[in-house]
């Protein structure tokens, strides 16, 4: 007799990092359950991680904007997804709001840390020890295995779909080439400038490199062209700031070309890391006992401040 493949919907992070590190579960998943059909719930601007994320059948985007309770429209949505049958929702966020749409959807299985109180939202609670599960990725992990599983569990790397079709665009569209190596800069990061690398570092690193042979490109969103405009123009050694001249998709291409990559604790770093570039991360207050760069040829710089980690 057939049995139909296990169906599981998976509630998202909030953040393109953490999306990105939710790669280890999805393949976690397909490890241990033979045939697992994945399906994603993200908000809209994560959703092009999870195109390139091979284990994801299907992204959905979430019913309500960040802060936003949005009951209506979650119980919508989660009326629309009960024809999915599917059997385990995993629920990646703490939050009440993340829980409701798999209890609407009538999910039998409903898999989550404690967190903000969800008892009967959820139905499989976890409890989450940090010192058994220090990183955000052996958390997310963790959810899909049994709960008396021994911890932490192991934790495959990330590794992002990379288009060589889209890259070849790029180069066209933008203006780049490939002459000499490329060392790339994401000197963005959300939270705010504690997070960041100073700029005259930044400017000073471009200039070292440059004089040694590289060229050096700038990434990130639209929000961080000022801070990239004012790195080029300190810096004077042809730096190419393409800061909100891609999306997050092209990042992913961007990232693959490069031969290391100089990030902040960002989305972007979790991005280089997942094509397999090298990565140099640079923590700040953040700690990398949480957040690390997920790649075998990752560098890290800490400042380990007194109160660290914090945002």
């Amino acid at each position: 007799m057939h049995t139909p493949p296990r169906r599981i919907l998976v509630v998202g992070p909030a953040w393109v990092g953490d999306m990105v590190m939710a790669q280890s579960l999805f393949m976690t998943l397909q490890t241990r359950v033979p045939g697992v059909v994945i399906d994603v719930l993200a908000p809209r601007w994560s959703l092009p991680i999870l195109t390139r994320t091979p284990e994801v059948r299907r992204s959905v985007e979430m019913a309500a904007g960040p802060g936003q309770l949005g009951l209506i429209a979650r119980r919508r949505l989660g009326r629309a997804l009960r024809e999915e049958r599917y059997d385990q929702a995993i629920v990646l966020p703490l939050t009440i709001k993340s829980a409701l749409t798999p209890f609407f959807a009538r999910i039998p299985q409903r898999t989550g840390y404690r967190g903000e109180v969800r008892y009967g939202l959820l139905n499989d609670i976890r409890t989450l020890n940090p010192d058994t599960l220090p990183g955000t990725v052996q958390r997310y992990v963790a959810l899909g295995l049994p709960a008396d599983a021994p911890t932490p569990p192991p934790t495959p790397y990330p590794k992002l779909t990379v288009r060589p079709d889209n890259q070849r665009h790029l180069i066209q569209r933008l203006g780049l080439d490939l002459a000499r190596p490329v060392i790339l800069f994401t000197p963005g990061a959300e939270f705010g400038p504690s997070r960041r690398w100073p700029i005259e570092h930044f400017t000073a690193l471009a200039r070292r490199l440059t004089a040694a042979g590289y060229q050096v490109w700038l990434d990130g969103s639209p929000k961080e062209v000022e801070l990239g405009e004012r790195i080029r123009q300190a810096a004077e050694c042809g730096v190419i700031n393409l800061c909100g001249r891609t999306s997050l998709e092209d990042a992913i291409d961007l990232a693959a070309l490069a031969t290391t990559v100089v990030s902040n604790d960002s989305g972007l770093m979790h991005v280089a890391s997942a094509v397999g570039t090298r990565v140099i991360g640079l923590f700040g207050p953040s700690s990398p006992s949480q957040t690390p760069p997920l790649n075998a040829h990752r560098h890290i710089f800490y400042l380990d401040l007194p109160c660290s980690p914090c945002h």
